[in-house]
């Protein structure tokens, strides 16, 4: 082989893997996108038996606090993703990639769970996942330590927000209470496991700002 047919072989060569690498992310949106991601552990609530006990109001509340985890989810799933893909770490990018895992079972029980209560996903879903997943590739840039650090105050705050729902759910809702409080045990193992592999913690500013972002989300997600 010549040195020109080398210089073209290679090159070609990285632009396949990376386009590889994006065709599967936009494969799993689809999935998350459209409910199709399935969970691999058993939903911690069980298999439904009897008929709840839930008011109109009850149902509609539990209902819209539930949307908002499952968008949470969403933007999760898109958020690791997209801090795995730019990763040069490769410890620090599986650790990206198992708490993505454990995201879509939050997501499918969140799912089942609307369903349950004969509710729906948020319909801006598309636009919280495309906005996570760009957020999650840029902080893949800014080294491993910052990137991590990302992951730990994404999952510190989502600790609180989660903690805020299990006093806010109606007490008769034990399905969701059961759901919430697994996925709340996951996500401070997850801000362990950053932690661990030395997250550096986040400027307040962009602490903040995250904080901003995520009460528009919530606000949102609640009823849309």
């Amino acid at each position: 082989m010549n040195h020109s047919e080398s210089s073209t072989h290679y090159p070609l060569t990285r632009r396949l893997g990376r386009l590889d690498q994006l065709m599967a992310e936009a494969g799993r949106a689809l999935q998350v996108l459209t409910g199709t991601a399935q969970a691999s552990r058993p939903n911690p609530a069980g298999r439904k038996k009897e008929e709840e006990t839930l008011t109109a109001d009850e149902r509609s509340h539990s209902a819209g606090l539930m949307r908002v985890n499952h968008v949470g989810e969403v933007c999760a799933q898109a958020l690791y993703r997209g801090q795995a893909l730019g990763c040069q770490d490769g410890a620090a990018r599986q650790l990206f990639v198992r708490a993505a895992a454990e995201e879509v079972d939050h997501l499918a029980w969140c799912d089942e769970r609307l369903k349950e209560l004969q509710s729906r996903p948020s319909y801006l879903n598309p636009f919280w996942y495309a906005g996570s997943f760009a957020l999650g590739v840029m902080a893949s840039y800014a080294g491993t330590g910052r990137n991590l650090g990302f992951m730990a105050e994404t999952e510190a705050q989502v600790e609180q927000h989660l903690d805020n729902h299990l006093n806010s759910l109606p007490a008769a809702d034990e399905r969701s209470r059961k759901i919430v409080e697994q996925m709340r045990q996951d996500e401070i193992g997850h801000k362990h496991s950053a932690e661990k592999q030395g997250a550096r913690r986040l400027p307040l500013p962009a602490r903040l700002a995250m904080r901003a972002m995520s009460k528009v989300m919530t606000t949102t997600a609640y009823r849309i």
